[in-house]
């Protein structure tokens, strides 16, 4: 059980009434992302405040009415998944950050440089973050930031998003172990040749179109055939 001390607020708000329970913030993260917590672990005490500051217990026919049930693990889901958590200072500080290297990862993967047709690196991406002052929102998914701000960092660098379709042609001795490296990305259509040779068509994010060539060239040592379908198109 988290001691009170550690605890922060989760706060659901009905009709202009306040539901709170005090928790660890951060099975309570992992509550809000659908993963399975310890509900002694997350709850400091098994009460439903309408103050937890002041210790003001919510009334149990109010209760009741909202969410239906008395059992504090399905209120206190609620609660978590529906409402909002009041976290210090520090623990969004840390979320923000942790938000932040996803969104980064994201953008690498999926946008490219088009003046060098290659990622632009990731300390790049975020420098144009800290240039542009953007708001990373420590609850919001990544990808849809990651959407949002793709827009925003056009304003300051080079950046084009495109999926590429590539096809790959790989020797017999080299096909096994290549149509499971292969299955790592978007396989489109996969062929088996009659001398056990292996054709495969991919489509993969911008970013990753070095990454797949390069794995594949040092898998057939350079015997692999390969063409970028849709280049300059």
């Amino acid at each position: 059980m988290v001691k009170l001390e550690d605890a922060v607020i989760a706060r659901y708000i009905h009709a202009n009434n306040k539901f709170e329970i005090l928790v660890d913030p951060k099975l309570a993260m992992e509550l809000r992302k659908n993963r399975e917590v310890d509900f002694e672990e997350l709850l400091a005490v098994d009460e439903v405040f309408k103050d937890a500051m002041r210790g003001e217990r919510q009334s149990e026919a109010l209760i009741m009415e909202v969410f239906g049930t008395d059992d504090i693990k399905e209120i206190a889901k609620k609660i978590i998944t529906k409402g909002e958590l009041q976290l210090t200072t520090e623990q969004r500080r840390e979320l923000r950050e942790k938000k932040k290297r996803e969104i980064i990862q994201i953008i690498c993967k999926n946008a490219y440089n088009p003046q060098t047709n290659a990622p632009h690196p990731p300390a790049r991406i975020e420098k144009a973050l800290e240039e542009l002052k953007v708001n990373i929102n420590e609850f919001e998914p990544a990808e849809e930031q990651a959407n949002r701000i793709l827009k925003e960092l056009k304003r300051v660098l080079p950046i084009s998003v495109e999926r590429f379709e590539i096809a790959i042609k790989v020797p017999a001795q080299y096909a096994g172990k290549a149509s499971s490296m292969l299955y790592e990305y978007d396989v489109k259509k996969q062929e088996w040749q009659s001398d056990g040779s292996l054709i495969a068509l991919l489509e993969v994010p911008a970013g990753l179109k070095n990454e797949l060539i390069d794995k594949i060239s040092k898998l057939t040592h350079g015997e692999a055939e390969v063409k970028i379908l849709n280049e300059g198109a």
